[in-house]
């Protein structure tokens, strides 16, 4: 049996992961994150009017409160569905507020520190074997991600290839699959990345699982085989690898990257306000502490601006970008920054439309989709326009289960049915590529 090559490039002994990685596992799986949510509430709110909206705008900005739907505060407006993780010593002063102000509000989750060790469980040794036995139906860390990638591309040299396109802020590789058979010098392809917002764990989990699916049914499924004959696939399953990490270590609900800002103490950039299309405009804020901050200038956090590069580089080649976030419940394409129908409209329309179908074939879950700025919001500097804008036909992103009842806390035990159902919509996709379009 071959042993997976670390990323420090040292054999693994022949260990669970959850020992092999110890440094990583101890503080990350312990899963307490020193008590910090307990006492926690998500609570569950509809505006039914502007004076409402209004309200809760301003009570949110006086409050330390971390909204999970939508991203900002800017985004109430009546009937906005609002979900908001209210710290413990804040519920004391929100609740009464919201009573003698008359607005509505269900309790979610009543205790986060609780879900947190639910979601997880304090899983067994058992459960996270060495590499091959990986264990796809489990949230993994950022460093047993990537002992995954180095033991795929040590063993399937004939489809995986493994490279980094660059650094992070905090000087972590930025690793990339590329998927695919050499059986031709040019092949189209397809960019897929997973993870731009740390907290969003299932994003990681589904680009895991695709990789698992296009290897393991390479020889079985005509499908797949045409996919990965006729195309290349770049896969990068963790976009920003600094968060990511900080969200298994330190907070559960970080979202931004990690970098610092010298007149603030607040850390992180929004990698998904970080692009250069209508950069810092409606939807993103120029505040470093703010969950939607758009950073100092386009591309200044080294996640963004090497992923940007590779992909210019390669414009003519890639012909899908496909962006894997959470949770909505939705498949959004451009324009995200204002309301206006994008040239190919029939073609992409008609892509979405049969990926949610397909999607809904497999458990009868329903995915709204549509242009971003009318089915979520509007929002500037995303990946998905700044693609789009760069000419790449088509360019989706994805918000995965659930509509709020977990929200940033799916169970591992959904990750199977998620994954599952959210291939079938990518194949589709995939497929309709491989058609023409006029």
């Amino acid at each position: 049996m071959n042993l997976p090559v670390t990323p420090t490039g040292r054999r693994a002994a022949l260990l669970p992961l959850c020992l092999l990685f110890l440094k990583t596992w101890v503080p990350a799986h312990s899963y307490l994150y020193n008590n910090r949510y307990a006492g926690d509430k998500v609570i569950r709110l509809v505006p039914d009017s502007e004076r409402e909206a209004q309200a809760l705008n301003a009570i949110f900005n006086q409050l330390t409160v971390d909204l999970w739907q939508p991203s900002s505060v800017f985004h109430i407006s009546e009937g906005t569905v609002t979900d908001v993780h209210v710290p413990g010593n804040s519920s004391q002063i929100l609740l009464p507020y919201l009573q003698q102000a008359n607005i509505k509000y269900t309790i979610i989750i009543s205790d986060l520190q609780k879900a947190i060790e639910k979601q997880s469980g304090l899983r067994s040794c058992r459960n996270r074997r060495s590499v091959p036995g990986y264990n796809y139906e489990v949230y993994h860390s950022l460093e047993e991600i990537q002992s995954w990638m180095y033991h795929l591309n040590k063993t399937h040299s004939d489809l995986v290839h493994m490279f980094s396109v660059g650094k992070s802020y905090e000087g972590r590789p930025l690793f990339v699959l590329k998927l695919g058979k050499r059986t031709r010098p040019y092949k189209r392809a397809v960019w897929i990345d997973c993870g731009i917002h740390a907290r969003e764990w299932i994003g990681p989990a589904f680009c895991q699982w695709f990789v698992k699916e296009a290897l393991q049914t390479y020889q079985s499924d005509p499908a797949m085989r045409r996919m990965l004959n006729q195309l290349y696939f770049y896969i990068m399953p963790v976009f920003n690898v600094d968060g990511y990490h900080f969200s298994w270590t330190n907070d559960r609900f970080w979202r931004k990257t990690r970098s610092k800002n010298s007149q603030f103490r607040c850390h992180g950039v929004d990698a998904n306000r970080n692009w250069k299309v209508k950069w810092c405009d409606e939807g993103a804020s120029f505040h470093p502490c703010d969950d939607t901050y758009c950073g100092p200038f386009p591309e200044s956090e080294p996640e963004v601006k090497a992923v940007a590069h590779f992909l210019r580089k390669r414009r003519k080649q890639i012909k899908a970008y496909l962006s894997f976030h959470a949770y909505a419940q939705m498949l959004l394409y451009p324009y995200s920054y204002k309301y206006a129908t994008i040239p190919n409209f029939s073609c992409v329309e008609t892509a979405a439309y049969n990926a949610v179908n397909a999607l809904q074939s497999a458990y009868g879950i329903r995915y709204r989709y549509g242009p971003a700025s009318s089915t979520l919001y509007v929002s500037s500097g995303s990946s998905m326009d700044w693609a789009y804008k760069n000419g790449i036909p088509y360019a989706f992103a994805f918000e995965l289960r659930d509509t709020g009842h977990f929200g940033f806390l799916l169970p591992e035990t959904l990750i199977k049915p998620t994954c599952t159902e959210t291939m079938l919509a990518v194949k589709n996709i995939t497929m309709h590529l491989l058609k023409k379009c006029h």
